[in-house]
């Protein structure tokens, strides 16, 4: 059961997402998520690339995927739960301990991603606002974020 202090909700032109935040599976990951989000990082943030069947992705300061926060990257935390469709999962580069501060959402299976990128979390309402998503690579006019809370900031 997720706590309000483990509840992420993404206010996107689409509509609310609630995620649920899984420090159990990726603590680093975890804290690293809540730091942006409450640094404001992810406020009007793009979902730059977006694949249908497969997942959207954001994160990205410059909206082109070649961004990331300041902080330093993360190590992975690369874990046994299965990318299954409303999965949040970090995106990284080639390096297994260069996540940062983008991540995606999965549409559907992705299997194939299994044990070579970290899960966080997991879509617990609103998945079908992440299904309207302007699809492309790049997406010519990208979905973003408005705004990004924790539930336990919520006044």
């Amino acid at each position: 059961m997720a706590t309000a202090e483990n509840t992420l909700i993404l206010d996107t032109t689409k509509g609310v997402v609630t995620i649920e935040l899984r420090p159990d599976l990726a603590p680093k990951h975890v804290e690293r998520i809540k730091l942006l989000v409450r640094e404001g990082f992810y406020d009007g943030v793009t979902f730059h690339r977006v694949i249908d069947g497969f997942m959207a992705q954001g994160g990205c300061p410059h909206g082109t995927g070649t961004g990331g926060s300041d902080h330093p990257d993360l190590p992975a935390e690369f874990n046994d739960e299965p990318h299954i469709r409303g999965v949040c999962s970090m995106a990284r580069a080639r390096s297994p301990n260069s996540a940062n501060s983008q991540f995606f959402i999965c549409f559907d299976d992705a299997s194939f991603l299994d044990g070579q990128y970290t899960v966080w979390g997991k879509v617990t309402s609103g998945m079908e606002a992440v299904d309207q998503f302007a699809r492309g690579e790049p997406v010519r006019n990208p979905d973003r974020i408005n705004k990004a809370t924790i539930a336990a900031d919520q006044a």
